[in-house]
């Protein structure tokens, strides 16, 4: 018979394609890991792993194991959570996946849900846009904040949070020497005569602002990247380069010392952010009581 705890162990194997990250993942030794797996096709009497020197992927056999296991997966934590709704209570852990620049808004709604939701342990999770989308479908992750544009409307329900603005934040010594004079807006033309540090190319947010100047013609001097935006705002407060970042997050974290913020003009851009879940009857008691929340937050 398959066990849950196989089910999680081949699931994980599935994403990491990996054995030591999958072991790891799993709390688990390597070791242990490979012994547990080959039990497990010994008992089947399939194989369910192609092996080489290295992991070479999941058999036909495997890959049907992992889609059935994910389902089986799913429905288990849904029973756990119904069974505790019964009960009056809401619990669990609620993993939701988010895009960098909504991070800010995405703890603002997380702080809400535990007013309400005490016994819920939600987990933030920064990802890429593709990331999401594919640990959305594989069961990893429970909710997604992202770009409104990077999921189809198949199989998901979308629901929209907010338009995503953005603004310049640069050294106010640069500005001067740069402008000469105070400015209550820039242009795109003109951040992309500053030293920019921003996201990295793999980053859908900085696909948007790589498509922007593009369009503008412009090819701004970025002089660094980064998989988040703490580096930037750092070397911004420190004086040596420029940053775009998302206005929610400057609107959550307030004035940074030495720095001016600047609404970007000339085009006005805006990219809409969603919540995304799985479209699934009955949804998950914590995606449920989460889908509340979102929605007075609104």
């Amino acid at each position: 018979m398959i066990e849950l705890k196989d089910l999680k162990l081949l699931s994980a194997l599935s994403r990491h394609r990996h054995f030591a990250k999958a072991a790891q993942e799993s709390g688990m030794s390597q070791p242990a890991f490979s012994m547990r797996i080959r039990n497990l096709e010994e008992r089947l009497g399939v194989s369910i792993v192609r092996r080489g020197n290295r992991f070479q992927g999941l058999t036909e056999e495997g890959l049907m194991i992992v889609r059935r296991g994910r389902e089986i997966l799913d429905d288990a934590k849904a029973l756990e959570q119904e069974v505790a709704a019964a009960r009056g209570e809401v619990t669990g852990t609620l993993v939701i996946g988010v895009v960098p620049t909504a991070t800010a808004y995405a703890a603002q709604v997380v702080d809400r849900f535990h007013l309400r939701h005490q016994r819920v342990l939600a987990r933030i999770e920064v990802l890429t846009s593709l990331t999401i989308q594919q640990r959305l479908f594989d069961g990893t992750i429970d909710v997604g904040v992202t770009y409104h544009d990077s999921l189809g409307p198949d199989q998901v329900v979308i629901q929209p949070l907010y338009e995503e603005a953005y603004v310049l934040a640069a050294p106010t010594a640069m500005l001067f020497q740069h402008f000469g004079e105070p400015k209550t807006s820039v242009t795109w033309a003109e951040a992309a005569q500053l030293p920019l540090s921003l996201l990295e190319p793999q980053m859908q947010n900085r696909r948007i602002l790589d498509r922007i100047f593009s369009d503008l013609g412009l090819r701004p001097e970025v002089r660094s990247d980064s998989s988040g935006f703490m580096a930037a705002m750092v070397m911004a407060r420190a004086g040596s380069v420029a940053t775009i970042l998302p206005e929610a997050l400057v609107d959550a974290l307030g004035e940074l010392d030495g720095v001016t913020v600047l609404p970007l003009i000339d085009p006005d851009v805006r990219k809409p952010i969603s919540m995304v879940t799985l479209d699934r009857q009955p949804a998950l008691v914590t995606v449920r009581a989460l889908r509340d929340v979102v929605a007075a937050f609104l």
